[in-house]
């Protein structure tokens, strides 16, 4: 008796050794990657997102809601990889950008990085977007953009875009979503709102499940109304803009030098410059003319005598004797 209840705690702590590892696996790597619905302070959220001044290539008729900085990482490989497929889904990805403040006395963003902030939340100009997130960070000066640093509406509209995450972090966090950029806000079919800090690429794939999104699409297939984004130099201006009628620019490929002109071949010696070069078919070639070459004059060789030379006279000498 005393054996089976001994058998029988050491099968019960193995349950539950092998149950808290099996929830722990569930959630380490699939549940903690899932979105949450959002229960709480629905309508103060999407005021927030109705309120933002967002920019969007189209896509679609479903907004979804990417709120991110220029410097994240993540932000930018999600809207690289994920965005063609959402509208492809008929789903209108709408960014949402922020210049991050200032972290005890250090500035977490540059001068050009938020005048380019608040240019975008005054204009919401797409094509500016893509101009700036073509460039690499520490290249872009911003050129043509009025300074938000100095000037007291701009700098108040990148203020208005801190508070904006401020104020949506301090409400997600209460409705239980990590906070981790990017950040995608979206509602699904039933209209429940939804939100994931998708930091990790392993939570993208239940946000396609959601919305009907394909995992992959053709490379040569136009996505809706998307157009690919050129290449930009530091200043904002297009690298063909000067000549509307040159090569188009494949992101990502060196831009192609002109065919350089080259000058007239000159003849060769004896052939006319309106002589053709080859004849045509069933015409015999003419000879090229050689040049003429210049008279060398004519050595004589001296003329032997006509004696035969003598032959010579054996001398004898005191050990031998030579001829």
């Amino acid at each position: 008796m005393r054996r089976f209840f001994i058998w029988s705690a050491l099968a019960a702590l193995v349950g539950l050794i092998l149950a808290g590892v099996g929830y722990w696996a569930y959630w380490n790597f699939y549940s903690r990657f899932q979105p949450v619905l959002v229960g709480r302070n629905q309508a103060q959220i999407q005021q927030l997102l109705d309120e933002a001044s967002w920019v969007s290539g189209g896509g679609g008729g479903e907004p979804l809601y990417i709120i991110g900085y220029r410097d994240s990482a993540s932000s930018q490989r999600y809207e690289r990889e994920e965005a063609d497929k959402l509208r492809a889904a008929g789903v209108d990805p709408r960014l949402v950008v922020f210049a991050r403040a200032d972290r005890e006395g250090l500035a977490q963003s540059t001068a050009a990085e938020r005048a380019t902030v608040a240019e975008l939340w005054l204009t919401r100009d797409w094509s500016l977007y893509q101009r700036w997130t073509a460039t690499p960070a520490r290249s872009w000066t911003a050129a043509g953009i009025p300074q938000a640093d100095g000037n007291l509406a701009r700098s108040a509209v990148v203020d208005a875009s801190r508070q904006f995450d401020a104020r949506l972090t301090e409400l997600l966090r209460d409705a239980g979503v990590q906070i981790t950029y990017p950040l995608i806000l979206w509602r699904d079919r039933d209209g429940f709102l939804k939100a994931c800090g998708c930091a990790d690429s392993r939570s993208w794939a239940f946000i396609r499940d959601d919305l009907n999104a394909p995992d992959r699409i053709d490379p040569g297939a136009p996505a809706g109304d998307f157009t690919a984004p050129e290449t930009y130099s530091g200043d904002g201006t297009p690298a063909d803009a000067a000549d509307p009628q040159g090569p188009v620019q494949i992101p990502g490929q060196p831009s192609a030098m002109p065919y350089p002109t080259l000058p007239a071949i000159p003849p060769a010696n004896g052939q006319s410059p309106s002589q053709p070069p080859y004849a045509a078919p069933g015409q015999s070639r003419p000879a090229p003319s050689r040049p003429q070459q210049q008279s060398r004059p004519q050595q004589t060789r001296p003329q032997q005598p006509a004696t035969p030379r003598a032959a010579p006279v054996p001398k004898k000498q005191d050990d031998t004797t030579f001829f």
